[in-house]
């Protein structure tokens, strides 16, 4: 699974985003391959689940990508909660 870390202009808050769905995934006792992007980037790039902030991350719902809106990007228990439907069996 590929998991794509969005935010709007440069790759800051996405690469703290990362960081925490990585420990996010590590508390769920999950593997997937985590990467951050800026929005852009991301409308050309295949993931599973693209994961950002709520105020951008609607911008890429086509109606055919897994996305993922977080209301607090430091929330590693939101993240954790928005993550669990793809990884249950």
């Amino acid at each position: 699974m590929k998991i794509l870390v969005v935010c709007g202009n440069g790759l800051g808050s996405s690469f703290i985003i990362e960081l925490n769905v990585k420990k996010a995934l590590s508390q769920l006792g999950e593997e997937a391959e985590v990467a951050h992007t800026d929005l852009a980037t991301a409308r050309t790039e295949e993931a599973d689940i693209y994961i950002g902030a709520e105020d951008i991350i609607h911008q890429l719902d086509d109606g055919n990508r897994n996305v993922i809106a977080l209301d607090n990007v430091m929330d590693v228990d939101q993240i954790k909660e928005k993550l669990t439907p793809y990884f249950s069996s």
